[in-house]
Order: C-alpha cells, then structure tokens, then sequence
C-alpha cells in the first residue's frame, strides 16, 4: 500500500503529459489554420458570400449559384493579388508573404482552378452571369499589372492611382456582389438594386483604405498612392467618419422613401455603427491589420441583426 501514492503520481503525470501535447497539437493546428484563412484571403469567402445572401434577401430573390460563384471568385482574386503583391508585401506584411513565397506554386495552381471553376459555373446562369464573373478578374489586371504604356514613367499600375485604385476594387465587388445575383435569377435592375449597389460600392472603397493604413511605409516606398499615403492618418479616419456617416443619411432615406424594409434597414444601420466605432480606432491601435478584418466582419453583423430580427417575428 505504501507504494499506491507513487503510482498515482506517475498515472496523473502521464495524463498530464499527455494533455499538455493534445492542447500544443490543438495550438498549433488552429494557428496554421489561422495562417491558411488570413494569408490567403480565404475568410472574405465566407463574408462575400454573406453579402450576396444580404443581397438576395434585399431584392427577394431565391438562393442561386452567384453565392457559390463570388466565393470561388473571392478566393481567386484575393489570392492572386497576394502573389502578385508578394515582394512589396515584405515590408508591411512579412508574415504574409512569407507563408505566399512557401505556397507560391500550390496558391497559383488553386488560383486559376478556382477562377475556371467559377467561369464554368457561371455559363450556366447565361452571357450576363458570363460577364459579371469575368468582370473582377479583368478589373484585378487593370489594377495590378504594368498595362500603361504611354504614362509609364510616372504610373506603372492603376493601383498606384490615388482614389481611382479603390474605386476600381469597389466598383467591381458592387457590380459582382449585385449583378450576379440578378443574372441568374434573370431579374431586373430596380431602384432597390441601385440603392444596395450603391451601398456596396461606397462601403467597400472605406474597407479598401483603412487597411492601407498599416501599409503607408511600404506604399511610399514603391509609389502607391493612398488616402493615408497623400492626406495622413487623422485626415483619413475623418473621410472614414464621413463616408460611413453619409451612408447612414443614405440608407435612412432609402428606407423613408420605401426602398428598403425595416428590417434591412436596421441591419445596414447597426453595422455602420459598428463601422463608426472601428473608425475611431483608425491610426490609434497597434493592430491595424486586424482592424481592416474586423471591418470586413461588418458584413456578419448585418446577416446576423438580419437573422435575430426575422426570427424574433420582426
């Protein structure tokens, strides 16, 4: 009997042992996971999807494959950019393009079979679901690439272009985001389309500057022009106040003139709040890479108000 205290202090090391290796494991797996959804873009798959379910329901329309489509579309593009971005990446995001140099080659493989498997998906929906499908690809290599011969002494890419660079970026998820749907449902473009388009439109050119925040240094070193590049910090959390806080008078007159339902409306209204609050954060956090996800994460909260509200009987 003398002995039982030993035994049990080897069985409760063991045990111990053993969790402590399962709970590393565990760690480590979710940090590459991590890695994999940040790195890749992979988690604004999930919340370009949200936002055409927020479309559909804004104009009624039944579930279709634009969801499926703008996901894999999302992928491609966002991915694409990271390995075209991945040298001038290194100053402003060396883990970044750390892991996109180590999966280069798997990452441009699932590039183009993601964008063809979108392409293929879309013939089904006709030319104008074709068309739209096309649309963000052709924009990212107007954006991207060295296609400016006759001004390239002063700009090489028209992402270099100070507003007209995420002007282009918006403009070609408002019309996906938008249009795709409608294609394949074979609906109209109404004023109610033109009221979410326009949302969509101005919401993305303020997620497409905040994060360019956390990358002034690297974009003045390689001549990008951006709102915190030419007008600084502060300036650009106060065009982000503005924006959002014009997009609230826009929505609510949407909704006074009968555009947008109570529902929508309230969702679109608590996620511009959130907007604001993360506005106000703009140049004051160490972390501005996450802010530029928390502010993508918008979209979640307006499906998520849009959910609680519908099932609570609103």
């Amino acid at each position: 009997m003398s002995s039982e205290p030993r035994r049990l202090s080897i069985y409760s090391d063991g045990a111990d042992h053993q969790h402590s290796q399962f709970v590393s494991t565990l760690l480590t797996h979710l940090e590459r996971t991590k890695d994999v959804l940040i790195h890749t873009s992979t988690y604004l798959v999930f919340i370009a999807m949200v936002q055409v379910a927020t479309v559909m329901a804004a104009l009624s329309i039944e579930p279709n494959p634009a969801l499926l489509i703008i996901g894999l579309v999302t992928f491609a593009v966002y991915t694409g950019d990271r390995i075209a971005d991945v040298d001038t990446d290194e100053v402003s995001n060396p883990e970044q393009s750390s892991f996109v140099r180590r999966h280069k080659s798997a990452l441009s493989v699932l590039t183009a079979a993601t964008y063809g498997l979108a392409i293929a998906i879309s013939v089904l929906g006709g030319p104008v679901a074709l068309g739209v499908t096309l649309i963000p690809g052709v924009f990212w290599v107007l954006y991207a690439s060295d296609w400016l011969p006759t001004i390239g002494s002063y700009f090489k890419r028209l992402k270099e272009i100070l507003v007209v660079n995420s002007v282009i970026v918006a403009l070609a998820w408002a019309i996906s985001l938008v249009f795709l749907p409608l294609a394949f449902a074979d609906a109209a473009f109404t004023p109610v389309a033109a009221v979410i388009f326009f949302y969509y439109f101005l919401d993305t050119f303020v997620n497409t500057e905040i994060p360019n925040v956390n990358d002034v240094e690297a974009d003045e070193a390689i001549g990008v022009s951006t709102l915190p590049v030419v007008f600084g910090v502060d300036r650009t959390r106060q065009i982000a106040y503005g924006l959002d806080i014009f997009l609230v008078g826009f929505v609510v007159f949407a909704y006074l003139r009968g555009l947008l339902g109570s529902i929508l409306t309230l969702a679109i209204l608590v996620g511009l709040g959130y907007a604001l609050v993360l506005a106000a954060f703009v140049g004051r956090t160490d972390h501005e890479s996450r802010l530029g996800i928390a502010g993508e994460a918008k979209h979640l909260v307006v499906m998520a108000v849009i959910l609680a509200l519908t099932a609570g009987g609103f």
